[in-house]
């Protein structure tokens, strides 16, 4: 019986988890492609977060999550100086 409650509620987890990281992957692909720096940090602060939430709760390892910050940080920096 408590099994096939686990199996119910480890599918709900693994959808949960799938949607937060193919939304975080969404946003950093647009944060790549943003033409101004403005833009840029905008959504730099949204995926800041979304990284943050999802470490938290495990759905990435903390490192994984600072090094995407890190990377993306790198990133923002460079836009900020080209233009």
């Amino acid at each position: 019986m408590s099994s096939t409650r686990e199996v119910r509620s480890s599918e709900a987890k693994r959808l949960r988890n799938q949607y937060q990281r193919k939304t975080t992957r969404t946003f950093i692909k647009r944060l790549r492609k943003a033409s101004s720096p403005e833009e840029a940090k905008g959504l730099y602060v949204k995926i800041t977060s979304m990284l943050d939430r999802m470490a938290k709760k495990g759905v990435v390892h903390r490192s994984t999550a600072s090094r995407q910050k890190s990377r993306l940080a790198h990133l923002l920096k460079a836009l900020g100086s080209s233009s």
